[in-house]
């Protein structure tokens, strides 16, 4: 008899239905499974055999033939396991088919029958949204009811899936709370109310989060740095729900969602060692899966010590710090992940790490420091917007009697009012922050007076700034006067922004 069961392939970040179609005749006893599956798909026959025996349902000694269609997506995983052994039920006529019309079942069988995680439970629920019901692990229930128009139920066993079906058991939809989930966001553990001293570089960060810049931090090691980078998330604009739900879903096909959150509200951070590989910060492997880059999405990917790493790696973020995507090819297709990030890159001024410290003596040779500093390519230095220098603490800023440092829920308030300005601007040229403004629209939304248009131009030559730094300076000028309320750009403001172009000035050693 041929049965029908639908169920879900997971390609990238999408999911796309498909017919699990299982047809069981005489024959001698043969399990076999086509449609372009992948080696986990393939050791499905096994797990569902010992699923159905160890359960109590009679597995058929016959002749099975399961065909997943259509037979041009590669299907990847274990979450077909259910699909195929409902079906297998079905085609022996202990479910009937009527009862399986609208729904949708994913999820990976145990041997005892047990029904396991998957990945991807979000992109899922998009999928079925509208036109079915989906029917998937417990453990996924809360993630996947997150989309709205989808009704989600949750199972632990085998036997509760068939009761299920066949109408002997009662389940109650998944319901999840987005409202509350949102108003009650997590508290960070960092805050710039921690942090003494340092005020023109906290001042620069606050910058970079108003405009949506990158930045890179110059300074010797134990200046801050680091604690400064950590608590970059904590002043930028809480995620609405279109960016929260974008994110989960690569968290979870990368399966990095926290089992305690159905969804993610804080922006990610992601700190990856200088030892990572191309794949892992790009993305990539024999089943493409995201990298750094795109966990970073819609949040900030911090590289301490930027020139340890290797340069090729290094060089690999210039597509999706252009294009907000990343495009992974392989024999089998093409996938894209989304990455649009902050990069927050942090660097000593020289392999010792006190060239221009006033208290300890560098030992760098200036052919050490030149090789050092250009670890970090043109084309990379390009894309980033702010370079600024992190000079040591004096101590007696450190003292608890010195001035309280500003907490940050005052610096994200005026945070949040330069991104609300900058939406209202950009609203009919789809983008969102100053550091997306391409360079046939900087006339329109950059422009300067004679006063801050000679200022512009005496600074590139005294300073010996290059071409490409031109653009940077006005994407900068621009955050700095919303963070002002002010619609102008003022030649004070663009004094402010060349102070934030340190590595294109010449320096001789």
């Amino acid at each position: 008899m041929l049965a029908k069961v639908r169920s879900v392939a997971l390609v990238g970040l999408d999911a796309h239905l498909i017919d699990v179609e299982v047809d069981i005749a005489g024959g001698l006893p043969q399990f076999s499974v086509v449609g372009l599956p992948d080696a986990t798909v393939r050791e499905s026959r096994d797990r569902v055999r010992s699923a159905l025996k160890n359960t109590g349902f009679h597995f058929p000694a016959k002749k099975i033939t399961v065909n997943l269609a259509p037979a041009d997506i590669k299907k990847e995983g274990a979450g077909l396991d259910l699909a195929i052994a409902i079906g297998i039920l079905l085609a022996e006529e202990v479910i009937g088919s009527e009862r399986l019309t609208h729904r949708v079942l994913v999820g990976e069988l145990s041997l005892d029958g047990q029904i396991k995680p998957i990945s991807g439970a979000l992109s899922i629920s998009l999928a079925c949204r509208r036109n079915y019901e989906l029917l998937l692990p417990a453990h996924n229930a809360a993630e996947a009811a997150i989309i709205d128009e989808v009704a989600v139920y949750g199972l632990h066993t085998l036997p509760e899936a068939v009761g299920f079906l066949r109408g002997d058991l009662r389940l109650e939809p998944q319901l999840t709370d987005r409202e509350s989930i949102f108003a009650a966001r997590p508290l960070h553990d960092e805050d710039y109310g921690d942090v003494r001293g340092q005020e023109q570089a906290k001042r620069a960060l606050e910058i970079a989060a108003a405009g949506g810049h990158n930045v890179l931090m110059v300074g010797p090691p134990g200046s801050g740095k680091t604690m400064l980078a950590k608590r970059l998330p904590t002043i930028l604009p809480l995620m609405n729900p279109d960016e929260a739900i974008e994110t989960t879903r690569v968290h979870s096909v990368a399966v990095q969602l926290p089992t305690d959150q159905p969804v993610l509200t804080v922006r990610p951070f992601r700190p990856p060692h200088h030892s990572i590989s191309g794949a892992g910060l790009i993305g990539g492997g024999t089943v493409p899966r995201p990298g750094e880059v795109s966990l970073a999405h819609n949040g900030v990917l911090f590289l301490d010590e930027s020139p340890e790493f290797r340069r090729p790696v290094l060089d690999s973020l210039r597509q999706p710090l252009e294009e907000g995507t990343v495009t992974l090819t392989r024999v089998s297709g093409s996938l894209r992940y989304p990455a649009r990030f902050m990069l927050i890159a942090a660097m000593n001024p020289c392999p010792c790490g006190y060239y221009g410290d006033r208290a300890r003596e560098c030992v760098c040779t200036p052919h050490q420091i030149r090789k050092y500093r250009a670890k970090l390519s043109g084309p990379l230095q390009d894309r980033i917007d702010i370079h600024i220098e992190v000079p040591p603490v004096p101590v007696r800023e450190l003292h608890n009697d010195g001035p309280v440092p500003e907490t940050s829920n005052c610096i994200r308030a005026r945070v949040v009012e330069a991104r609300q300005r900058q939406a209202g601007r950009y609203c009919q040229d789809r983008i969102y922050t100053n550091a997306q403004l391409k360079p046939r629209l900087l006339k329109r939304y950059c422009g300067l007076d004679a006063r801050g248009q000679d200022l512009l131009e005496q600074s590139m030559v005294r300073l010996g700034l290059s071409a490409r730094a031109h653009g940077r300076i006005l994407r900068v000028a621009r955050t700095i006067a919303d963070l002002a309320a002010s619609e102008k750009i003022e030649a004070l403001h663009v004094a402010e922004a060349i102070q934030y172009r340190s590595l294109d000035r010449r320096v001789d050693f």
